[in-house]
């Protein structure tokens, strides 16, 4: 429980890090200052890889310490899935690097986003639903 915490609280406060990094570059939408968003994505970069890393590496102890295989292959999906999902987010982000400009930056961009969040949030949502339900069977000899 205390390394659980631990590592909770280093993940969150990546995630915070990642977001605070990576906002001011959000609003810069020109082609003009295309460096200075470029800039902000690189430093949010930085905790993204450290997250993506601690998720595939770091916590593979845990995941192996699962004792059915058939949950400990549900967990590594869903931890797939998350960096999967996750990687989207860096994508989207430089869209307006790419050539996307004006409003079809913007719309871009919601649309990339809202994509996104489906797939991290639904997808990955019901997964864990599903190794919960699984976890909750075994244990009750179902």
């Amino acid at each position: 429980p205390e390394e659980s915490s631990s590592k909770s609280l280093t993940l969150g406060a990546a995630a915070a890090l990642m977001i605070i990094a990576g906002y001011p570059g959000e609003i810069v939408l020109d082609a003009a200052h295309a460096s200075t968003r470029w800039m902000f994505w690189g430093a949010a970069m930085l905790p993204f890889s450290y997250i993506v890393y601690t998720l595939l590496v770091g916590l593979s102890g845990a995941t192996n310490a699962e004792e059915d295989a058939e949950i400990r292959g549900k967990i590594k999906q869903a931890q797939v899935l998350t960096v999967i999902s996750w990687c989207t987010y860096p994508v989207v982000y430089v869209f307006p690097m790419m050539g996307i400009t004006g409003s079809n930056a913007v719309v871009a961009i919601q649309i990339g986003y809202s994509v996104s969040d489906i797939i991290s949030k639904c997808a990955v949502g019901l997964l864990i639903t599903d190794i919960t339900i699984s976890k909750s069977n075994k244990l009750r000899g179902i």
